[in-house]
């Protein structure tokens, strides 16, 4: 739909589909000014860059979080975990908000509660407000599904396919660009001052889409589903507190099994609701579509593969080389080897646009997935220099933004436009579980095999090469989700996305 097609009739307010009551006389006048495209993508990106730095925003100072909130260690990291936990809770939640009520509105919620969260933390010095504040925070990444669903609601067909390549693109350049500057004032500054730069980088996103995004005008029938998403939150939160907290607790423990059986228990009653409702949270016949499922199953582990990087490379930089295993780089230049990942996708965006508008989404897809594997299965051999770290990086980089270029695009091609928003939320969730899988599995391997230099002990060079492994057999799974996606896609996602 274009912003001219999405534009209001004064006379047609009585007529099904008509516009409905819910423009004001200054929104209605508002949405007949010229769109400024490039201001919506440029707004757009920003809140989808703000976002994914919330979620690395505490990364350079997991080490010193007990130091500095005088807790145990295991305590500490809830600060890490609440926000994983709100984010993938709130993310498809706020889609079928959005969807009902305007995503626009949506976004500017999303970006005052994380400006909320972030003042909060400015303010925090003990653990309880931090974790409630990084909650807060992570529910901003509900913004980047809102804000690809916008660009599929305002632009021409035609210039779709990059502005979606590049917002989508955001979730991995926010994190790698980000953690430079994490590291920088953590190492240099006061660490409340990440929460203030936090809170500012949010009211500029909150300004920008205000002032440029358009009203929402497409919008879905029915009314929000309160007990669906209650059900999916008390199904989701115990299995990826349950991921997340396993090696910790212990895989066999009481703890670990209930909430993952308890999970699984609560989803599959969700499930059994979710489709005898008039108007649910998440179709679930539309997500059983082939096209939808096989895209979401390798949602899963592309934010497996992407994740192990960010979690192995720096280990591999900051080891003391007296291990025989690390290169004995700081916090900072481990982070600024990791940036070219960042950069790769966002000068990647563009190009896996115009190869998916030329030969379709699922080529795109598999280029990107095939890319990860290759990289991973050339880093199991080259992990001794840093530029062997920069090249692994850059190449998990290049390849995961062709795949998160991909996956809205078929996700867009295969539900209604009134779904868009709910069904892209529910692809960002798959990619939030395969980084909660990554993070368990990967921290298991890590732990379990070390070697000590003095009183530094590390992981050993065989925990860094089968995680390597792993990652690329994730990979190899995604490659084999996305050969089983319909072939007609090449043509049908482009004719869909301008019929829409």
């Amino acid at each position: 739909m274009t912003q001219d097609s999405a534009q209001p009739d004064d006379h047609d307010e009585d007529q099904p589909g008509a516009e409905r009551p819910w423009l004001s006389d200054e929104e209605r006048a508002a949405l007949r000014k010229p769109l400024p495209e490039r201001a919506v993508v440029t707004s757009l990106a920003f809140t989808g860059l703000v976002a994914a730095f919330m979620m690395t925003l505490v990364t350079p100072l997991v080490p010193s979080l007990p130091t500095i909130l005088g807790v145990h260690a295991s305590d500490s990291m809830w600060v890490v975990t609440a926000t994983l936990l709100s984010a993938a809770v709130a993310t498809p939640i706020a889609g079928r908000l959005g969807d009902l009520y305007g995503k626009r509105r949506m976004v500017l919620v999303l970006l005052g509660i994380m400006m909320a969260g972030s003042v909060l933390a400015a303010f925090s010095s003990t653990i309880v407000p931090l974790i409630v504040a990084r909650a807060l925070q992570g529910m901003a990444m509900g913004v980047i599904p809102l804000g690809i669903s916008i660009l599929r609601d305002v632009l021409h067909a035609k210039r779709l396919g990059p502005a979606v390549a590049l917002v989508s693109a955001t979730l991995g350049i926010g994190g790698a660009v980000g953690l430079p500057i994490s590291a920088v004032i953590s190492q240099y500054l006061d660490w409340h001052v990440l929460f203030w730069v936090a809170g500012a980088l949010g009211l500029i996103g909150f300004v920008l889409v205000a002032r440029f995004v358009p009203v929402s005008t497409l919008r879905s029938e029915g009314g929000f589903d309160w007990i669906g998403a209650i059900g999916l939150a008390a199904g989701l939160v115990p299995i990826l507190l349950a991921v997340s907290k396993g090696n910790e607790w212990g895989w066999t423990s009481v703890g670990t099994l209930s909430c993952l059986i308890g999970g699984v228990v609560v989803l599959l009653l969700w499930g059994w609701f979710e489709v005898r409702s008039a108007s649910p949270l998440v179709d679930l016949r539309i997500a059983a579509r082939r096209t939808v499922l096989f895209t979401n199953l390798a949602s899963i582990t592309v934010g497996f593969a992407f994740f192990g990087s960010t979690v192995v490379l720096p280990g591999i930089l900051e080891a003391p080389v007296g291990t025989g295993v690390g290169l004995g780089q700081n916090m900072l230049i481990a982070s600024l080897c990791l940036m070219p990942s960042g950069l790769i996708m966002w000068a990647m965006s563009p190009v896996a646009a115009r190869l998916t508008a030329a030969k379709g989404a699922r080529l795109s897809l598999l280029i990107g997935i095939a890319i990860i594997a290759v990289g991973y299965a050339i880093a199991i051999g080259l992990m001794t220099e840093v530029w062997h770290t920069v090249l692994t990086a850059t190449a998990v980089g290049f390849g995961v933004g062709f795949a998160y270029a991909a996956m809205p695009t078929l996700i867009m091609g295969a539900v209604p436009p009134s779904e868009t928003a709910a069904s892209n939320g529910l692809n960002s969730v798959m990619r939030t579980l395969g980084s909660t899988i990554a993070s368990a599995v990967i921290g298991a391997i890590l732990a379990s095999q070390v070697v000590t230099d003095g009183t530094v002990t590390t992981p050993s060079a065989d925990a860094f090469r089968l995680s390597f492994a792993i990652c690329a057999a994730a990979a190899v799974v995604g490659l084999v989700c996305t050969i089983l996606l319909p072939r007609h896609l090449a043509k049908d996602t482009r004719s869909s996305l301008h019929e829409g």
